[in-house]
């Protein structure tokens, strides 16, 4: 006798659906080196419905259950033939053309009489099964004869009675004949038909619907196995439907405890009831691909060290909502007990329950294909008190659907249900019941069915995904942006691994053309994809692509200078979409549209980051802030915002006239194509208001003086003729230099404010051991007074300017909103 213990697999229908899929399943099984298995068979894929249609067409006496009864033989014998040769091929379908005769028999009975005993139906039903087994043992025999060729008809073994709660096993009977079906020193691969069984008097019945996994279970109970395997055509138990939740993961390790409720609440990869058996005898179920057998799937056992999370997420629709209502249900005995009874005595299962504890109400889930009826049972179950006034309503809501989410950990963890009931009111879901056991496994709440995927969507993110995943949309990816692109993809693997931050770039936009993916843009080849695969611009579709129910956060990232994207930015951030940008315009425009900004992002909860709008990448708004939110008073700033400017005037030393040095600056790339972009000190006053209004200060451009070094008469013509014109005007800037050079000064194009809100922009002279005038050539400073810094004020200096540097700060930004969004901390 060997001590090896049994192991037990299970295929579905759908691992079994023809030729080239039993031979997946065959090599799957004799990749194993066990000495005793046995392998419980579906019918192949549609097969047992194909039967049961059989009924239905003898029931209405139509006689096309003939042909259809052929064709479920032309489809059988098509795969017998792939698989077979010789005397086994013919045996197996001899064995086939006898059960259709039989078949054929009980048909006639059935289109006899016009009605289908559900008796006939379950021996018709049970021939997928049969032929399944008939199939793959001899197949197995063929490929690996000293190992296989048997096959067990699980109706001379598992023995059931009908009971309330469907059919339940005899567990000595049905162990008698197992024991009796194979010796005890029985070695190699049996074959054991699923779903079917036989009753207390020998007759035929099924084991219901998903029946196949549920003679599994049984069968890895009365051969006392090691494990359970069940194949399927998914990677596992999966943490939410995949077809409606795209980043759905496969759950490595759950308890039955946890896989029940799953399945209970809508989880299709595994049956209720099949556990029950398992749990019984403390076999360990793994869930597996038959397409995938590499993967090593989910596996469920007793326990599991708590994890202090979730398992997974699920939803059933199909439900209405009935609530009983009225001040005289309150503290009165048996009113529980009469709605229930009511139900009981009509049929009708209840899926939840919620009741308020002063007792004014009491609200069920239903299936809604029965929900008028529970309305009307109940109606008349209190007529009197709805009469009397005692109970003012039996009320109907349609169209629901549950969301639960479910896992051991959540026992004893604070915080998860509020977790939950936040992601879902951050998702605009309106939650209309609640339901939680006091085993705290599962929280179940009842949605309009039309929000349930978006729930279902939201609860997973907030549950599954990192709190740091976000969905990324960049615009420009000119010099700035493409940067950026660069920098993100050196450092994505690395933010993964080291913090959990997982950035996804999910779409860029150009001016004209858009890329959109619905994963992540291959940053390595997405200039090439740009190409072949971009559309249209339409930034209302961009920002819908960009914010996806199933990922929980979205942030466009504005590389332009436009004043049509910047006005974009209430709506984005209203919405739920962070921004971030070095784009000055939106900060530095009128106040009003300022304060709707700031509005906007209290409103849809979201945040905006602007550090590159002044400095680049120097820290200049988040000094600032700092310096404000722990209680410091500014009282001056000033500094150098222009990188252009601050090339232009340390290198002009009066022997080259400043024309000349212009013209070789906007050759070099260090000035704006047009020059006078710089020189007319409009950018430089956008980044003082900005600061501005930072410490508070309600400042508008056009309110204080900017010096315009662009000569009245050259404002309005083309660059060329400026560049021509300038030396001109070149006397001026000579002078100015001379006057502050007989001071021992040199000239600083200079920004200042202070805490009365005098500003100014100016060209001034300023001594020559000041900060201001040791910096390198194009290097931006700035210089901050406050109540702490006030005999030595805080000075920040390097470079302003340049895409590396501005792609860095933006890069920057994204790792703080990151750090916002995982600590829930407010928006700048």
């Amino acid at each position: 006798m060997t001590n090896k213990r049994w192991k037990i697999h299970k295929f579905g229908g759908s691992s079994l659906a023809n030729a080239d899929c039993f031979r997946r399943v065959a090599k799957i099984l004799l990749s194993y080196e066990d000495s005793r298995m046995g392998v419980v068979v579906s019918a192949m894929g549609g097969m047992t419905d194909a039967l049961i249609d059989l009924t239905t067409l003898a029931e209405h006496d139509d006689d096309g259950f003939v042909p259809a009864l052929h064709t479920i033989g032309e489809r059988y014998s098509e795969v017998v033939k792939s698989l077979l040769v010789g005397d086994i091929r013919i045996s197996i379908l001899e064995a086939w053309n006898k059960d259709s005769s039989d078949i054929l028999d009980l048909l006639n009975a059935i289109a006899l009489v016009k009605s289908a005993p559900q008796r006939s139906r379950d021996v018709i039903a049970g021939y997928g099964e049969i032929w399944s087994a008939r199939l793959l043992s001899a197949f197995l025999g063929k490929e690996a004869p000293s190992r296989a060729g048997t096959w067990i008809d699980a109706r001379n073994v598992v023995v059931v009675k009908d009971t309330e709660l469907g059919p339940t096993v005899l567990w000595a009977e049905s162990q008698n004949k197992f024991d009796s079906e194979l010796s005890s020193d029985f070695t190699g691969i049996t074959v054991i038909t699923g779903f079917i069984a036989a009753d207390e008097n020998g007759l035929q019945t099924t084991l219901g619907r998903n029946g196949s996994d549920y003679s599994a279970s049984i069968f890895a109970s009365l051969s006392k196995a090691s494990q359970l395997t069940i194949w399927t055509d998914v990677d596992g138990v999966m943490s939410a439907d995949p077809r409606l939740v795209p980043e759905a993961q496969v759950i490595e390790h759950l308890t039955y405890n946890e896989a029940m409720e799953l399945a209970y609440f809508g989880a299709k990869v595994i049956h209720p009831q099949t556990l029950g058996p398992a749990v019984e005898n403390d076999i360990p179920v793994f869930i597996r691909n038959s397409y995938n057998p590499k993967h090593p799937g989910s596996r469920i056992e007793q326990e599991l060290k708590p994890s202090g999370n979730i398992k997974g997420i699920t939803a059933i629709g199909g439900i209405a909502l009935v609530n009983l209502e009225g001040s005289g249900m309150i503290g009165v005995p048996g009113t529980a007990d009469r709605l229930f009874t009511s139900l009981k005595d009509a049929g009708v299962s209840v899926t939840l329950i919620s009741q308020a504890s002063s007792e004014h109400s009491i609200c069920i889930a239903v299936p809604q294909n029965v929900a008028a009826m529970a309305c009307s049972v109940i109606t008349e179950a209190f007529t009197d008190e709805l009469n009397g006034g005692q109970i003012q309503s039996v009320d109907i809501t349609d169209a629901q659907s549950i969301v639960a989410v479910v896992g051991d950990g959540m026992a004893g963890t604070p915080g998860l249900a509020a977790k939950f009931f936040g992601t879902l009111g951050r998702a605009g879901v309106n939650i209309n019941a609640i339901a939680q056991g006091s085993s705290e496994r599962n929280i179940s709440v009842v949605v309009d069915s039309s929000e349930a995927t978006k729930a279902l969507r939201a609860a997973h993110s907030g549950f599954y995904l990192s709190a740091k995943t976000i969905s990324i949309g960049i615009i420009g990816p000119g010099t700035v942006g493409a940067a950026l692109l660069r920098q993100i993809e050196k450092q994505s693997d690395k933010l993964v691994k080291d913090f959990n931050l997982d950035l996804r770039i999910r779409a860029i936009s150009r001016s004209k053309k858009m890329l959109l993916t619905d994963k992540r843009i291959n940053l390595e080849t997405w200039r090439d994809n740009f190409d072949t695969s971009s559309i249209d611009v339409d930034l209302d579709v961009f920002e819908k692509h960009l914010k996806p129910d199933h990922l929980p956060h979205a942030v466009i990232i504005d590389c332009t200078a436009s004043d049509q994207v910047s006005s974009r930015y209430a709506g984005w951030l209203s919405r739920g979409i962070n921004v971030i940008t070095p784009n000055k315009k939106a900060f530095s425009d009128s106040y009003a549209e300022y304060e709707a900004l700031q509005q906007s992002a209290k409103n849809g909860g979201t945040h905006y980051f602007y550090e590159t709008t002044v400095g680049a990448a120097l820290p200049v708004i988040t000094t600032l802030c700092d310096l404000i939110k722990t209680g410091d008073e500014i009282r001056t700033i000033q500094g150098i915002f222009s990188g252009t400017l601050a090339y232009l005037f340390n290198v002009y030393d009066g022997t080259t006239p400043f024309s000349e040095i212009v013209r070789s600056a906007k050759m070099s790339g260090y000035t704006e194509p047009d020059p006078r972009d710089d020189l007319s000190g409009m950018d430089v006053a956008r980044k003082l208001t900005i600061l501005a209004r930072e410490i508070g200060q309600k400042i508008e451009i056009g309110e204080f003086p900017v010096k315009d070094l662009v000569p009245q008469d050259l404002r309005d013509c083309s660059v060329e003729e400026f560049l021509e014109k300038l030396p001109n005007y070149d006397d001026e800037i000579e002078l100015l230099f001379k006057a502050a050079a007989k001071e021992k000064k040199k000239l600083r194009y200079v920004a200042k404010l202070d805490a009365e809100g005098d500003a100014s922009v100016d060209l001034v002279p300023i001594d020559e051991t000041h900060p201001f005038c040791n910096i390198n050539l194009t290097d931006n400073i700035v210089q901050f007074e406050s109540e702490r810094y006030s005999a030595n004020p805080l000075v920040i200096q390097g470079p302003g300017a340049g895409p590396e540097v501005t792609a860095a700060g933006v890069f920057a930004d994204l790792l703080r909103l990151a750090n916002f969004l995982n600590t829930g901390e407010g928006h700048v």
